[in-house]
């Protein structure tokens, strides 16, 4: 680094201009800079120092805006905790009140629907099948297995987007669950990856199902969230199919052979038996391009605005400058060559 221009430059920048541009213009006149003569080094120097006085406050105020939002995440997930165990012991004492069966199973339903179950989902589906495991007695295993992952998926789902990435990932985690108890139960490991898948599916259309019921009474507020995210729900509704055979493929990959074995035949199996979630999917999308492919285009329109924003024209210009830069690289680069090839023949 050129120490001497580095004194010089720091020495001679002020404030006391408006505009960055008179500033500039000042510094470089005082200094006698001719920024066309400067090596890339003596380039840098300048560039840095010029940007180290201009965003010295707005790193100090970017600085104590990233504390700030650090401190809050800290307090919002010690929060969500404490609001999740208040729930578990609002539920708690309530159930220590209650005497009849038919009660407490309607407790649980609404337990079920009442808490995150996003946070403690591994546990659960766990703690459930092995509970449903241990109170087998009349042999039903199947049907208790599919309804328990039904309403857990169901439940896991239905609040929130229904994206890709947090479908596949509440999926995921269900057959991984799955697939480590039916490793530990290898007498019964075909049933129980059976009854899940079932009960994945039949859980992943009712969540569909209850989405396109609920697409007509949607407010606003949510209506701009669907329109924001137009284009990747269509898609994902087109293909939850797909998706749905490539969570059981994947999670077959990373399991032991015999899993593996049994996983990749129910997923042959089950592929003639996903009408209904395809169905289902198709008619969902349909209503979302029938009700708010208008309030999309508005929305493209807003986009296509923020692409004349300052930023955005910052952005192409700086596309443009790196694409000058990769032609002259190439161009000296072909150059080398050609004048070596010439070199080599003389």
């Amino acid at each position: 680094m050129n120490q001497t221009l580095q004194t010089k430059l720091k020495k001679a920048y002020s404030r006391k201009f408006k505009s960055i541009q008179k500033r500039i213009e000042h510094l470089l006149k005082d200094t006698k800079v001719n920024v066309d003569d400067l090596p890339l080094n003596d380039m840098k120097t300048l560039t840095d120092i010029l940007i180290e006085k201009e965003t010295y406050t707005l790193k100090e105020d970017v600085e104590k805006l990233l504390e700030q939002k650090e401190a809050i995440e800290r307090a919002l997930h010690k929060k969500s905790d404490e609001l999740q165990l208040t729930k578990y012991e609002i539920f708690n004492a309530l159930e220590e009140q209650l005497k009849d069966d038919k009660a407490v199973h309607m407790l649980h339903q609404i337990k079920l629907q009442s808490i995150d179950l996003y946070d403690m989902l591994s546990e659960m589906v766990e703690s459930a099948i092995i509970t449903a495991l241990e109170k087998d007695t009349d042999g039903d295993i199947n049907d208790s297995i599919k309804e328990i992952i039904k309403e857990i998926t169901f439940e896991s789902i239905k609040e929130g987007s229904l994206n890709t990435i947090r479908v596949r990932k509440i999926l995921s985690t269900i057959l991984a669950t799955t697939i480590e108890i039916a490793e530990a139960t290898p007498t019964k490991a075909e049933e129980i990856l059976l009854a899940t898948l079932k009960g994945m599916r039949s859980g992943l259309i009712k969540s569909i199902d209850r989405f396109k019921q609920r697409l007509s009474f949607m407010p606003v507020e949510a209506k701009h969230i669907l329109i924001e995210d137009y284009d990747t729900i269509i898609e994902d509704l087109n293909q939850t199919d797909t998706l749905f055979s490539q969570i059981i493929i994947t999670q077959a990959s990373q399991s032991s052979q015999v899993i593996r074995k049994i996983l990749i035949k129910l997923n042959q199996e089950m592929r003639y038996d996903l009408e209904e979630l395809v169905l289902i999917s198709k008619e969902t999308a349909d209503i979302i391009k029938e009700k708010f492919s208008n309030l999309a285009r508005i929305a493209v329109k807003k986009a296509d605005f923020a692409l004349h924003s300052p930023k955005a024209q910052e952005a192409k210009r700086m596309g443009i400058q790196a694409w000058g830069v990769a032609k002259v690289a190439l161009g000296n680069a072909i150059k080398s060559a050609k004048d070596a090839m010439e070199k080599n023949k003389k």
